[in-house]
């Protein structure tokens, strides 16, 4: 049998499911998540002196720098978004096979 907390996912989920399952939707709602992960990287280079061993420092590898540091975050935000995605629209399903089981006529 299907519990209320149940039925009210799935009403949820297919009203929303097509627009979660879109990428700007998905970096927009990802991506403060993704920079939490990536600036500890930025901050770790800038406090961990790697830098003090090095003459001259070109702005070319300040950039290379903070492209990857954004590119870890933009892959973070999109990973755990379609991972949050594929794991309520699997939980749906089978909730979906379960209420067709316990009320063929539905």
């Amino acid at each position: 049998m299907v519990t209320e907390e149940e039925m009210k996912f799935i009403a949820y989920w297919e009203e929303n499911r097509s627009r979660q399952k879109r990428m700007l939707y998905q970096l927009a709602f990802g991506l403060p998540i993704g920079l939490v992960f990536g600036l500890p990287v930025l901050v770790s280079l800038i406090f961990s002196d790697w830098y003090k061993n090095m003459e001259f420092i070109s702005p070319s590898q300040v950039i290379v720098i903070m492209v990857a540091v954004l590119g870890i975050a933009v892959f973070f935000a999109l990973f755990r978004m379609k991972h949050k995605w594929d794991m309520n629209e699997q939980f749906y399903k089978e909730l979906k096979l379960k209420q067709q089981k316990n009320d063929p006529a539905a």
